[in-house]
């Protein structure tokens, strides 16, 4: 029987192939035509069915064509959002910011100024990538603010611009954390204090004040014992600031354990240092003892969203 079925198998198979070929052929025939109308019709049509490749095709081949006739302002922004709708967003923000330009009278160069600048935040990365166009995106929507001020957009472009800073926050509070995670404790303390001063209403402020206190107990307990006296001192003042800032902190019982073992390490320190003066030969067993000797912080680690409504 399956023998029998194999015949119309093949002639059923013949006919696919033969029909695919053919819609293939009439679409490559139609786009290499010379009817614009018929073409700019036809690209429309795949548009409003969600066939955006096969429309883009048919818009780059009009696009020079229309240039500066009827149509072309139509043709454009519909060719910015083919772009748009494949995700192909470098491209789509640079010819929405091209209609704009071009037609700074249109009714729809706003709405084309916002989609490139909010095709620039779709193409923000996750923060844990290097964040050069989450930058460009908060710049380019800015651009938009203090262009149409008065514009409905801007509640929603401030709160992008928010989601993107918020990731810039992140960035740097994780790019801090790595500091102490890998042992560089002045180079922890020294950006857990830049992203306090980069983001005063941090929502990871409490943490960081307290890993600042940890990261600088390290430091002075790893330091020369010269300097030890004065970098623990340090750790007893930033914990004191902490208590008094954050009084019911989850954090503040292990902030006054080493507040303690700070301050006996400055006990130590003196105690280490009067013995030295005394004993030279209990002075050499000191010299090499210390990994922390220089005040240079190590350079930096090279640690390199919904639609809206249309």
């Amino acid at each position: 029987m399956f023998k029998k079925q194999r015949p119309i198998l093949s002639v059923l198979l013949v006919a696919l192939i033969l029909l695919v070929g053919g819609c293939k052929s009439k679409f490559e025939k139609l786009k290499a035509s010379n009817d614009n109308k018929k073409k700019y019709d036809a690209a429309i049509a795949y548009y409003n069915k969600k066939d955006y490749s096969h429309a883009l095709e048919l818009f780059e081949t009009l696009v020079q064509r229309y240039r500066g006739q009827d149509g072309a302002q139509d043709l454009y922004y519909y060719y910015a959002y083919t772009n748009y709708r494949l995700k192909d967003y470098t491209s789509a923000s640079y010819h929405f910011k091209q209609f704009s330009d071009t037609y700074p009278q249109s009714q729809r160069a706003e709405e084309c100024s916002f989609m490139s600048a909010y095709c620039y935040y779709l193409d923000s990365p996750v923060f844990s990538l290097d964040q050069e166009n989450t930058t460009k995106a908060i710049d380019k929507l800015q651009l938009f603010i203090n262009l149409y001020p008065k514009s409905d957009r801007v509640a929603e472009v401030s709160k992008l611009i928010q989601n993107l800073r918020d990731k810039l926050e992140r960035k740097a509070y994780e790019n801090a954390k790595l500091y102490l995670t890998i042992g560089d404790y002045q180079s922890a303390v020294i950006d857990f204090g830049n992203v306090l001063r980069d983001y005063p209403d941090t929502k990871y402020a409490e943490e960081m004040e307290y890993l600042t206190i940890k990261a600088q107990f390290e430091y002075a307990d790893h330091s020369n014992m010269f300097k030890q006296e004065d970098r623990f001192g340090q750790v007893v003042n930033f914990e004191q600031q902490f208590a008094e800032k954050y009084p019911s902190s989850k954090f503040l019982a292990d902030a006054v354990s080493i507040k303690k073992n700070s301050e006996q390490g400055i006990v130590k320190a003196k105690r280490e240092l009067a013995q030295y003066a005394n004993d030279i030969k209990y002075a050499r067993r000191f010299e090499k003892r210390d990994t922390l000797t220089g005040n240079t912080p190590t350079e930096k680690i090279n640690t390199n969203q919904k639609a809206p409504a249309q």
